[in-house]
């Protein structure tokens, strides 16, 4: 997408995710998961990336960086504008630093991108070249930058966002001079660069399944008919608040069954500021939602995030009023966010102590039957997503639940939140209840909050 800010700083790691990853806890968080992100994805063979600026890469950014992340990607390092500023004057020095970063670290590079309408030269776009000349000045740029990397990029953002909201394809420079089959064009010309390289398309709101994913899902399916070299889709999924799609992983499923990857590659989820507890734990619930679709399709290869810090996040200059977009806050602390992530990816925390409780009570009771209620409260803490067990000691049965989803298998009854009452702030609560029957007695179990 576009250019990453500046600035960076860092501060201890702090999480708040309960045990087993079941409760997403916003502030206080005081403790960090059991494993790096990158191990944590590692496991589970997915990928977990940031993009990166190369003139950052020192002191504890580069600690963090090499930490946690297992793929980079360059985020303005690559882009034409920044290789090549002046007609056939180049300037890799970024991009080789962070490919030598990432070499260093046995991180794995994604390259960001090779033909895009935005970050040209302006040597480039007032050029006036005929179609002649832009088709060479676009297959040498493809030449030269994908045979430096050859071997050392292991993916490429070949082509990035063709097409407009409602699936047609977006005028630019390359569709204007070169017609629709520039894509084509340019995969073919990156995999004769580097047969050994994953090639992508990649776009910004194609996330669920809509008009403008329904396009890419075509041109996909029409390129492979083609036989038009493409390994993969990127999915941007620079999110807002509250607004993950639901169809995000039949989305993820639709093109790994046409026999592509498909990447989440430029991950944040931005808030109206200023940022509170109940919108950092809806934040980590949307996380953890993304994080879960990508996990539950073997194809989705991993996401990476657009930059971890919101000292460096590009949302504020481009979303008026709205920012805390990324896993880290402005001082380089953990927020929820992150604990989402790791959770997702199979991490656990250490338990963050009492700060929310659950409390079971029978409202009211019949020859056969009951209505019970369960309240779970925050005081310390607040939770982003709630479950609550109990084991029944008299054979009762639940029968029917509102405000949650509860299963009995034997005695033990499960109840997790419904899709909008997950969030509890600190100080705040929610209730449920349920009916149930009864025979012979009725008494009260013990009931656990995680």
């Amino acid at each position: 997408m576009r250019s990453l800010r500046s600035g960076f700083s860092l501060t201890s790691l702090v999480t708040g995710l309960a045990t087993a990853g079941a409760l997403l806890l916003a502030a206080p968080a005081s403790h960090a998961a059991d494993a790096p992100l990158r191990d944590l994805a590692a496991a589970q063979g997915k990928a977990i990336g940031t993009a990166v600026t190369g003139s950052k890469l020192n002191g504890t950014y580069a600690e963090v960086a090499a930490r946690e992340f297992n793929w980079l990607t360059p985020g303005n390092a690559m882009k034409w504008e920044s290789v090549e500023p002046s007609r056939s004057s180049f300037n890799w020095a970024e991009a080789d630093q962070i490919v030598d970063f990432a070499e260093a670290h046995g991180q794995r590079v994604r390259g960001h991108t090779l033909v895009w309408h935005s970050q040209n030269p302006s040597w480039l776009t007032d050029g006036g070249f005929t179609p002649a000349q832009l088709r060479t000045l676009l297959m040498d740029h493809i030449d030269t930058e994908v045979t430096r990397y050859r071997g050392r990029v292991a993916a490429w953002d070949v082509v990035n966002e063709p097409f407009n909201e409602d699936g047609t394809y977006r005028q630019t420079l390359w569709s204007d001079a070169l017609g629709q089959d520039y894509i084509a064009e340019a995969l073919t010309r990156a995999r004769a660069a580097d047969p050994d390289a994953r090639l992508y398309i990649n776009d910004y709101n194609v996330e669920g399944v809509n008009a403008k994913s329904t396009a890419l899902y075509d041109l996909v399916r029409s390129l492979k008919e083609r036989g038009v070299p493409i390994d993969g889709v990127g999915l941007q999924a620079h999110l807002i608040l509250g607004q993950v799609p639901g169809t995000l992983q039949q989305n993820i499923q639709r093109f790994a069954d046409l026999g592509v990857d498909v990447a989440i590659t430029e991950l944040d989820i931005r808030m109206q500021l200023p940022a509170t507890e109940a919108k950092l734990a809806q934040q980590a619930a949307d996380y953890r939602a993304v994080m879960d679709a990508c996990v539950a399709v073997d194809r989705c290869t991993g996401a990476t995030v657009w930059g971890f810090t919101d000292s460096d996040s590009w949302i504020p200059d481009f979303f008026e009023g709205y920012g805390a977009a990324t896993p880290y806050d402005e001082a380089y602390a953990p927020k929820p966010a992150y604990d989402a992530i790791a959770a997702s990816l199979g991490g656990t925390t250490e338990p963050p102590g009492e700060g929310c409780t659950a409390t079971y009570g029978v409202v009211n009771q019949w020859d056969t039957g009951f209505t019970g209620e369960v309240r779970v409260d925050c005081a310390d803490t607040a939770l982003s997503a709630w479950r609550v067990t109990w084991t029944y000691g008299a054979g009762q049965r639940v029968t029917q639940s509102w405000n949650a989803t509860c299963t009995q298998s034997g005695a033990a009854v499960t109840c997790t939140n419904a899709s909008y009452n997950g969030t509890v702030p600190r100080g705040g609560s929610v209730t449920f209840g349920f009916n149930g029957t009864w025979s012979g007695g009725n008494p009260v179990p013990v009931v656990t909050l995680g």
